[in-house]
């Protein structure tokens, strides 16, 4: 089968008229039952025809897909009763955040820096990070380049208590509210752990950080 794509694709150029609409609909629908329940969230198919007639598509009853390369080979019924073998690439497409520019470490990533654009799912691996949530607010820790998706181990988390730093100790339990001075012997992101000192009883306690200069003592 891989022979005879090659073989296809060498000799003809891609093209989609404006009558292959309704048969690209076609195409589409065979090509996600192939994926089924496999198909990623936000998944969409770039479909890309060859050799197609003027005559409207009716029905595709036989169809080959390669997931790998995205071509396909289809034989389908046209409007007029006549059959046709059509070929082509059903490229799978997820959208995914991307630089607008280039980014230096240790810049904190806004909304403003990213748009979201239809990636081959091949190019989308384990490592990319694929919302906007995800990326918005973290801090750079290696360049990011215009256009690239941006990788796990690319973005941190901002460090917003850092050792050294004199903070606020806040311990809730029901309707009592205390608080503290403290000075913190660590550095944090926000939702992590981090040991200070109590600056009024000179113990050391371990906390949460939950802004700059605030950190929580949890019951």
């Amino acid at each position: 089968m891989k022979k005879v794509f090659a073989f296809i694709f060498g000799l003809m150029a891609l093209s989609v008229p404006a009558s292959a609409e309704m048969l690209s609909y076609l195409i589409e629908e065979r090509v996600t039952e192939e994926f089924g329940f496999e198909l990623p969230v936000g998944g969409e198919f770039d479909i890309r025809l060859v050799n197609v007639s003027d005559a409207e598509a009716v029905v595709v009853p036989d169809f080959w897909y390669d997931k790998n390369t995205g071509q396909f080979i289809a034989n389908v019924v046209m409007e007029d009763g006549l059959k046709t073998r059509v070929t082509g690439l059903a490229t799978l497409t997820v959208p995914v955040p991307v630089p607008v520019r280039k980014l230096m470490p240790d810049e904190i990533v806004t909304e403003a820096d990213l748009q979201v654009v239809p990636l081959p799912h091949n190019r989308v691996g384990g490592f990319v990070l694929t919302t906007m949530n995800d990326i918005v607010g973290m801090e750079v820790k290696r360049v990011l380049t215009r256009g690239r998706p941006v990788m796990k181990q690319s973005v941190t988390p901002p460090i917003i208590v850092d050792r050294g730093d004199r903070v606020e100790i806040v311990y809730t339990k029901g309707r009592m509210n205390l608080s503290a001075p403290g000075k913190a012997i660590g550095s944090a992101a926000k939702g992590e752990e981090v040991r200070i000192v109590n600056v009024v009883s000179n113990k050391t306690v371990v906390a949460i950080a939950t802004e700059e200069g605030k950190v929580e003592i949890m019951n």
